[in-house]
């Protein structure tokens, strides 16, 4: 055991065990005037992602087949898309720097701020969010909340040992205003309404 795994297994060793309950967080924002996907289609528009809509018939994958069509390496977390690096195989975080595509699921979405939240058991590898070059996200349209006030009510914060909420694409602009996606993170984020039901029958 070298010195990095010595001290990774003496903190986890150490983890503190006290159960303290999270303060009580009040509901704000009353109720939507929109329905919440169309909500969290305008913020995450606004936010520079893209909202796929689904075809109205035949395969519901079909934007997200379209999209990675041509790509070299698609890795995917989830069952009803296939691709062809297998996170479960990957060792190390480095080994995700060459992806095109990541294909994962969201825990939910949150209406107001046209985020994601993207947990540990949604990836996999967590790292696989901010190396590929493009995401594409499948959503339940049922796990949009109204705001973040809701969204902190979720188990996910819980249960999950990492949750980051991701609105749209990297983005940075320098002092004269110029905007670039992509810089530290994913060029794209695409987001499918996909019911896990729908897909698991």
């Amino acid at each position: 055991m070298n010195s990095r795994d010595e001290i990774l297994a003496s903190i986890r060793a150490n983890l503190p065990r006290v159960e303290r309950p999270l303060p009580a967080v009040p509901l704000f924002g009353g109720e939507s005037t929109a329905p919440l996907l169309s909500a969290f289609k305008d913020s995450l528009e606004r936010m520079g992602g893209v909202f796929l809509d689904p075809p109205a018939s035949g395969d519901l994958l079909a934007p997200v087949r379209t999209k990675i069509a041509g790509a070299k390496i698609v890795c995917s977390t989830v069952p009803e898309v296939a691709g062809n690096l297998d996170i479960a195989g990957v060792g190390a975080p480095r080994e995700l720097a060459n992806v095109d595509f990541a294909i994962v699921r969201a825990s939910f979405a949150v209406a107001e701020t046209g985020s994601v939240l993207l947990s540990d058991a949604d990836l996999g590898v967590n790292a696989v969010a901010y190396l590929a070059q493009q995401l594409v996200v499948l959503l339940d349209p049922a796990d949009v909340v109204l705001n973040l006030h809701h969204a902190y009510r979720r188990p996910e914060f819980r249960d999950r040992n990492y949750a980051a909420f991701h609105s749209g694409p990297s983005a940075t602009a320098d002092i004269e205003g110029v905007l670039i996606h992509g810089a530290q993170g994913v060029r794209s984020l695409s987001v499918l309404p996909c019911a896990r039901a729908r897909l698991n029958s």
